[in-house]
């Protein structure tokens, strides 16, 4: 949605315009397309996605991606004062805000079925003790 945002934002822009914003690096790599990519520039790629494979780790990375999202639309919203833009920025904070908050119940009822001795939060049905049985 982002990227669609900024394409509806440039897709009119003259030569000018885009030279005087700061723009023309992006436009002569991209035109006016949608490229996922950071505020840093730093192109969007599938190692963002972390898995571990153990729920406790991947929640709290989950946890951890929603709170960023919604970080980085806290501070679009602080910089923006188009309702065009606004709009759509707060309905994505707000969903970040509900998966946090359903990633955080799923952590909860995860760690709720580990046992009172599972002081690490580990993975039991991984990490078996060799002495434990």
């Amino acid at each position: 949605m982002i990227g669609a945002i900024v394409y509806q934002l440039t897709r009119n822009l003259t030569p000018e315009q885009i030279k005087q914003s700061g723009f023309d690096t992006y436009f002569v790599d991209h035109t006016a397309g949608i490229y996922p990519q950071a505020a840093s520039g730093a192109p969007w790629t599938a190692a963002y996605i972390q898995s571990k494979g153990d729920v406790i780790s991947d929640l709290h990375n989950d946890l951890a991606a929603e709170q960023k999202a919604r970080t980085t639309y806290d501070n679009i919203l602080r910089l923006v004062d188009d309702p065009d833009i606004i709009d759509p920025i707060r309905f994505l904070r707000e969903r970040e805000i509900v998966h946090y908050q359903r990633f955080g119940e799923g952590l909860r009822l995860a760690t709720d079925k580990l046992n009172s001795k599972n002081f690490y939060a580990f993975n039991p049905s991984f990490d078996k003790c060799k002495n434990n049985k």
